[in-house]
C-alpha cells in the first residue's frame, strides 16, 4: 500500500493540501473537529475537480455524438469485413480519422478524475490508520479521525471489524446503516443517470450495437458500484455520491438544452422552442440561435421533429434565416415526412358528402319534374304582347309553312327495320 501511495504522491499532495484549505473555513463555522467540517470539505473538493472537467465533458459529449452518427457506417464495415479482422481494424481507423472522432474522448472525465480519486482514498486510508499524509499533520490527522457523518467515522468501511470501528469512537451498527444508505444513493443515482441518457437523449431511428452496449452498462456499473462500495470508507463514499449527483444534474442540463438529435428531448426541446418563437417572433439566446442555424443548414436531411419545428414556424408565416434568427415572411412551401417542399396554401379537394337512398330519389323525382316543366313551356305557343306594325302580306315567305310531300304511291312513309329510307323497288317473284 505504501508503494501505491508513493506513486499517487504527486496528486496526494494537492488533494490534502485542498481538503484542508476548505477544512480551514467550514471548520469555523461547524467546528474544526465534526463531520460537517471535513464532509463539507470533501464536497467542496468533488466541486472544484468537476468545475475543472467541464472542457473535457463538453468534449464528450461531443465524442458521444459522434460516435452515434457513426454506428451505421461502422455496422456496414463490421459486416462487410467480418472474416478480416485485421481490415476491419483498418477500415475504423481510417473512418475514424476521416470523421475526426477519437472514440477515447468518451472516457476522459473518467480518465481525468481517476488520480483524483485514487489520492482521496489514500488520504482517507491515511487518516484510518493513523498516519499522516501529504499535508495532513497529526493535529489535522486527529481532528479527521474524531469527524463522523451521522454517526459512522470518516475513514470507516462497511467491511471493518467491530474493534477497529470501536477504535475510531462509533458502533459497527451505525457504521453499517450509514454505508449501506449511501451505497444504495450512489447506485441509484448512476442508474438514473444511465436511464435517462438511454431513454430520452438517444436517437431512435437508428439501431445500432452501441445502444444494446449502453443498455447493458445502465445496469453494470449499479452493480460495480454496489460491490465496490463496500471496501470504500465513508469519506470515499461521501466523494463518488457527489460525483454522481453533479453528474444526474449535468447530464439533466445538457438533455434539457442541447439534446441529442432524433431523440425524445430533441422533440420536446423543439415543442418549446417553437411555443416560445411563435410568441415572441424570436429566438432568445445563443444556444436558440445555434440549433436553428443547425436545423437550417442540415437542408433536406432533417428529421422528422425539425422539418415539424420548420413547418410550425411556417404556418404562422416566419421563416427561420440561416444565421439562426427568425423572420417574418410568407412561405410557399412546407417540408413532408421526406423533406420535399409542398405547397403550404392548397386546399384539400373534399369529397362530397354521400347521399342515402331516400334522398338520391327524391332527387331524381325533383329532375323529372323539372324537365317536364321545361317540356311544357317548350311545346306552348309564344305570343307577342305588342302588334307588329308591319302587314301581314310584308312578312317574308320564309314564314309561310310549307307543304310536306307526300311520299311515293306504293312506299311506306318510314322505313321498317332494316330496310332502308325511300321508295321501295318491288321484290321479284321467286321461280318455283
Amino acid at each position: 500500500m505504501d508503494t501505491i501511495a508513493s506513486l499517487f504522491s504527486f496528486i496526494t499532495t494537492p488533494v490534502s493540501w485542498v481538503i484542508v484549505q476548505f477544512h480551514s473555513v467550514y471548520g469555523k463555522v461547524f467546528g474544526p473537529d465534526t463531520g460537517w467540517a471535513w464532509g463539507l470539505s470533501i464536497v467542496s473538493l468533488v466541486i472544484l475537480i468537476r468545475i475543472c472537467l467541464i472542457p473535457l465533458f463538453v468534449k464528450q459529449i461531443k465524442a458521444t455524438r459522434a460516435m452515434q452518427t457513426l454506428q451505421p457506417e461502422m455496422k456496414k464495415i463490421q459486416e462487410r469485413y467480418k472474416n478480416d479482422k485485421q481490415r476491419q481494424s483498418e477500415e475504423m481507423m481510417k473512418l475514424y480519422k476521416e470523421s475526426g472522432t477519437n472514440p477515447l474522448s468518451s472516457c476522459l472525465p473518467i480518465l481525468a478524475q481517476s488520480p483524483f480519486f485514487f489520492a482521496l482514498y489514500h488520504v482517507l486510508n491515511g487518516i484510518a490508520t493513523g498516519s499522516t499524509i501529504g499535508v495532513i499533520n497529526d493535529s489535522l490527522l486527529a481532528s479527521a479521525r474524531k469527524a463522523h457523518i451521522f454517526g459512522a467515522p470518516l475513514a470507516a468501511k462497511f467491511t471493518d471489524g467491530s474493534s477497529k470501528v470501536e477504535a475510531l469512537g462509533a458502533t459497527l451498527t451505525d457504521v453499517r446503516v450509514v454505508t449501506a444508505i449511501m451505497i444504495v444513493m450512489m447506485s441509484a443515482s448512476q442508474f438514473y443517470t444511465q436511464r435517462q441518457l438511454m431513454t430520452k437523449n438517444v436517437d431512435t431511428t437508428v439501431k445500432t450495437p452501441f445502444m444494446q452496449q449502453q443498455k447493458m452498462l445502465m445496469y453494470v456499473f449499479p452493480v460495480m458500484f454496489a460491490i465496490f462500495g463496500i471496501n470504500f470508507p465513508v469519506g470515499v463514499l461521501v466523494y463518488w455520491l457527489t460525483t454522481n449527483v453533479w453528474t444526474m444534474g449535468q447530464q439533466m442540463y445538457v438533455i434539457h438544452n442541447n439534446p441529442t438529435p432524433g431523440s425524445k428531448a430533441q422533440a420536446a426541446y423543439l415543442e418549446r422552442l417553437t411555443k416560445h418563437v411563435t410568441h415572441h417572433e424570436k429566438t432568445r439566446s445563443r444556444g436558440e440561435k445555434a440549433i436553428v442555424k443547425a436545423i437550417v443548414s442540415k437542408g433536406r436531411d432533417r428529421n422528422e421533429f425539425e422539418r415539424k419545428f420548420i413547418n410550425s414556424l411556417t404556418k404562422v408565416g416566419l421563416v427561420a434565416q440561416q444565421d439562426g434568427t427568425v423572420a417574418k415572411g410568407e412561405s410557399a412551401a412546407v417540408e413532408s415526412e421526406d423533406g420535399t417542399p409542398t405547397p403550404a396554401a392548397t386546399p384539400r379537394r373534399q369529397q362530397p358528402k354521400r347521399q342515402t337512398k331516400a334522398q338520391r330519389q327524391s332527387a331524381a323525382a325533383k329532375a323529372a319534374d323539372d324537365s317536364a316543366e321545361h317540356a311544357a313551356d317548350d311545346a306552348e305557343p309564344k305570343t307577342s304582347l305588342t302588334k307588329s306594325d308591319e302587314p301581314e302580306d310584308a312578312k317574308p315567305a320564309t314564314a309561310a309553312k310549307k307543304p310536306t310531300p307526300k311520299p311515293a304511291g306504293g312506299t311506306r312513309s318510314k322505313a321498317q327495320s332494316g330496310q332502308r329510307k325511300g321508295p321501295q323497288r318491288p321484290k321479284s317473284p321467286s321461280k318455283k
